[in-house]
């Protein structure tokens, strides 16, 4: 488990194309557990006004969202050393003589880690909240099946080449292709089902935010009459 190790590994082929569903799986979770859109339904900002810091202010104020930042990087930066080789360069500058070498390593791990931020803005920027039991539903019956197939497919695949049965360790690839295919299937068909609920639920829902009610109208009729009344008793 020694993270050099991982980075080592990682010298001809990023684990996010060899193990590309954990990549997946592990994103999306990364989003969820820092409680960002689409997956910030416990702070709702919109909502709440910030949810539980409207009970702070000053200094204490900003120490919450300083440490909500801190989170996505820690996040990033473990991503980066997992799955996209840490600060080893990328492809093509990968094949330029020195470039893992001095300070420009330094360059290229900030650089994944800046990437996975930009991510992390872009998804806030761009997806809608979702509610609590889509959620759920995408948790339960999307990530954690598909988790659990892929582990069993690596472990699979690991048993296979330690007993020399498959020569070729690149053979992950060729197992990955199908998770993910079923991975983005799943997703689509997620999709699917919420914008139809959703356009169910407004060809269903009333047009005004209150039903409209029948106006009363006055019988207009019986108005002379009521004149000629006050009349005679004046």
């Amino acid at each position: 488990m020694s993270t050099s190790e991982i980075v080592t590994a990682q010298e001809r082929i990023w684990y996010a194309i060899l193990l590309l569903p954990s990549f997946i799986i592990y994103t999306t979770s990364m989003v969820g557990e820092t409680n960002r859109a689409p997956f910030d339904l416990p702070e709702a900002e919109g909502e709440l006004v910030g949810g539980f810091h409207t009970e702070y202010s000053s200094l204490k104020f900003a120490l919450f969202f300083l440490a909500e930042y801190v989170n996505m990087v820690t996040v990033s930066a473990l991503a980066t050393t997992l799955f996209l080789g840490g600060w080893r360069a990328p492809f093509p500058f990968s094949m330029i003589p020195g470039a893992n070498e001095g300070w420009l390593p330094l360059v290229w791990f900030f650089g994944k880690v800046l990437a996975f931020i930009f991510i992390f803005i872009w998804l806030r920027g761009t997806l809608p909240r979702l509610r609590y039991d889509q959620f759920m539903d995408f948790g339960w019956k999307v990530l954690i099946p598909v988790a659990l197939g892929w582990v069993f497919v690596v472990g699979a695949a690991r048993v296979a080449i330690s007993e020399d049965l498959i020569s070729n360790t690149r053979i992950l690839t060729w197992l990955a292709a199908p998770v993910a295919a079923l991975l983005l299937i799943s997703l689509i068909l997620e999709y699917r089902k919420s914008k139809k609920e959703t356009v169910e639920t407004e060809a269903t829902a009333p047009s005004f935010p209150v039903p409209p009610m029948s106006a009363a109208r006055t019988n207009r009729t019986n108005r002379p009459e009521v004149e000629t009344k006050r009349g005679s008793d004046g």
